[in-house]
């Protein structure tokens, strides 16, 4: 799988702070320099907001892509309004957006709100799936739950995601006004996360995509900056109201399905954390959970300008302006089709040590003997981010023992002998080194 998490060798320095932020220890250090494994890369974006040196990004489409198409749509995350000091009319973001090379504006929000609607539904809310449901609006979650938690899978509720629908309702609304085909319109993202960066290529919920690209909100508010300043009469664009725009928070989605025993968890660690909960069974009084894997939600995400309270306090602070919902029509036959996925989502086995149970279990064994012997000081130098997945490491034959430091001490006093490694040395230093 191609993720939109990448490391910049000639920029990492090795130092092993990436390995030990990793929630799913997906990265290790290699001679000096990390590398990514992808079957268990979530695209949480944590490695790039803790990397010292800066040597680990996000990579997301050029705006360049705009010139492949006669007819060009954006499809902005909400959070993208909580980026710009002041801004009270979200028709300046829309206006703006219009400025910088798109023919056309269709809000993520506006299929929030047709994503909400559809919840009232009472064929969605009868559904025999088990109890708590999770949300769907997060890529990095979904793809967690796939490698790490695949008994809850069926818990998903299997909903895509609002760009995705955005996406769809966009390009079928841009042929009937411009007549054209519709492989001449490009439909494209602009998203907080590199999660959504790699759902736009390769969803979670869909067999194909129905995104042409996904720009990073960061570099498209560089580009509004001044078109924006520049805006005289603004034309009437937005289509969402408070529901729609608050999905941008953690709760909003909850607020926006009007669930009352629900629980919104953002950050990761806190996301691992009620997951395993879930496992346990130990959730029985909540109906619906709503994970996020950026602190505060969408506005939280690494490819966001602003710091993440001050988006929510913007948000927040629109919402109040802002009537509850645009989206009063039901939800037709067809679009409830639209809103589902169309692909099961399948047990990503990236933690699996062998197809073989025989095999794995016995891995298992070797593995826990190895960790045994290991100091148990989960140091890093190594390059993996504790013992545990040293010892997997070498037992799997991605790693070598004498990549511990302290194995490779212990060997040197046994060579040694008695007197241990000291022993060679001459006399003066000896003493020196006794002394200190």
């Amino acid at each position: 799988m191609k993720h939109a998490v990448v490391i910049d060798g000639n920029r990492c320095r090795g130092c092993t702070t990436c390995i030990k932020n990793c929630p799913t220890e997906a990265i290790r250090v290699r001679r000096g320099k990390a590398t990514i494994l992808p079957d268990r890369c979530v695209d949480c974006g944590r490695c790039i907001q803790f990397c010292p040196h800066r040597a680990i990004k996000s990579v997301s489409d050029s705006l360049d892509g705009l010139e492949r198409f006669r007819f060009c749509v954006a499809v902005p995350e909400p959070a993208l309004y909580g980026q710009f000091h002041h801004m009270w009319d979200i028709d300046l973001v829309l206006n703006g957006l219009l400025q910088v090379g798109f023919h056309k504006v269709y809000e993520a929000s506006k299929a929030s709100e047709l994503l909400s609607e559809f919840t009232f539904s009472g064929e969605h809310r009868n559904s025999e799936r088990p109890s708590p449901l999770i949300s769907s609006h997060c890529p990095t979650i979904l793809r967690l739950i796939r490698i790490r938690f695949p008994r809850l899978i069926e818990h998903i509720d299997p909903l895509i995601l609002p760009m995705e629908l955005a996406a769809i309702q966009a390009r079928r609304e841009a042929a009937a006004e411009t007549g054209l085909p519709p492989e001449d319109i490009g439909v494209f993202a602009i998203v907080p996360c590199p999660a959504k960066v790699t759902a736009v290529h390769k969803p979670e919920g869909l067999e194909q995509p129905v995104l042409d690209g996904a720009f990073a909100i960061r570099d498209i508010y560089l580009r509004l900056l001044h078109p924006m300043k520049e805006l005289g009469a603004l034309t009437p664009m937005r289509s969402a109201g408070a529901t729609g725009i608050g999905v941008a928070v953690a709760s909003g989605e909850s607020h926006a399905r009007g669930s009352t025993r629900f629980l919104a968890v953002d950050g990761i660690d806190n996301a691992i954390q009620m997951l395993e909960q879930i496992e346990d069974g130990r959730q029985p009084e909540v109906d619906f959970i709503e994970l996020s894997a950026c602190t505060q939600g969408c506005v939280g995400g690494c490819l966001n300008v602003e710091n993440p309270y001050s988006a929510r306090m913007r948000i927040r602070r629109m919402m109040k302006t802002l009537p509850p919902t645009q989206h009063t029509a039901p939800v037709t036959p067809e679009e409830q089709e639209a809103l589902k996925f169309n692909r099961i989502l399948q047990y990503s086995p990236a933690f699996q040590l062998d197809e073989d149970r025989s095999q794995a279990m016995s891995k298992h064994l070797r593995i826990e003997a190895f960790e045994s012997r290991l100091p148990g000081l989960h140091c890093g130098s190594c390059g993996a981010p504790n013992c545990h997945a040293f010892a997997e490491d070498v037992v799997l034959g991605f790693a070598s023992p004498d990549d511990c430091i302290f194995k490779v001490r212990e060997r040197m006093r046994n060579v040694a002998g008695p007197g241990g490694p000291d022993a060679y040395l001459p006399p003066p230093f000896r003493q020196k080194k006794q002394a200190d």
